[in-house]
């Protein structure tokens, strides 16, 4: 038999446990897209670019809102960012130019920024508009500076990357955000705010 004193011994260590146990808390959902600040500096190889091709750098229908992207869609991105990656050698541009830094579109080499602009100039030629598709600086952990293709979605900003044939989610990626070609024009720059949150995440 169960006394009174008994059962409250059992209450009070039951009453214990459930208070000490720890809490599930969710982890944050990552933010779809990217979500940018002010206009801020132009990269210097690209200013020089739109110096070359003015042409390249113009004013674009920023008030689009981001496409839907289509099970079609995606097969001919993921097959742009794989064909350009397999086409296209990786040399600096030191080696290829001999200049620190230069942008232009690769025809057999390439730095990273290059990969970027024929996916770009590759992906508006196969009816994706101009203002999705953004050239972005990023930092890889290492430190380095690096340059990718944001493509935005109505389901948020993907990254084609010749460092990843995967096309994957911007918060996907193992890089610290910090820039990209402002929708509104591209030869403008906006700051990426939420850039730095990424990185923690990827990496977790």
């Amino acid at each position: 038999m169960v006394t009174r004193s008994t059962m409250a011994v059992i209450l009070g260590a039951l009453l214990t446990v459930s208070v000490s146990a720890p809490t599930a808390t969710p982890s944050p959902r990552p933010q779809a897209s990217m979500i940018t600040g002010s206009v801020t500096s132009q990269p210097i190889g690209h200013y020089q670019f739109c110096r070359e091709l003015p042409g390249e750098c113009h004013s674009t229908r920023s008030n689009m809102a981001a496409p839907k992207v289509t099970a079609a869609g995606w097969k001919t991105v993921r097959d742009v960012n794989r064909m350009v990656n397999t086409e296209i050698t990786p040399v600096t541009d030191e080696e290829l130019y001999g200049q620190e830094e230069k942008w232009a579109y690769p025809t057999t080499a390439g730095d990273c920024e290059d990969f970027a602009l024929l996916k770009r100039r590759i992906l508006m030629q196969r009816g994706f508009p101009e203002a999705s598709l953004l050239i972005t600086v990023v930092r890889k952990p290492d430190g380095e500076g690096h340059a990718v293709l944001t493509l935005r979605t109505a389901s948020g900003d993907f990254i084609l990357d010749n460092l990843e044939d995967e096309v994957k989610p911007w918060y996907a990626t193992p890089y610290r955000y910090l820039k990209r070609q402002a929708t509104f024009d591209s030869g403008r720059w906006v700051s990426i705010e939420n850039g730095n949150d990424v990185l923690v995440g990827a990496l977790q």
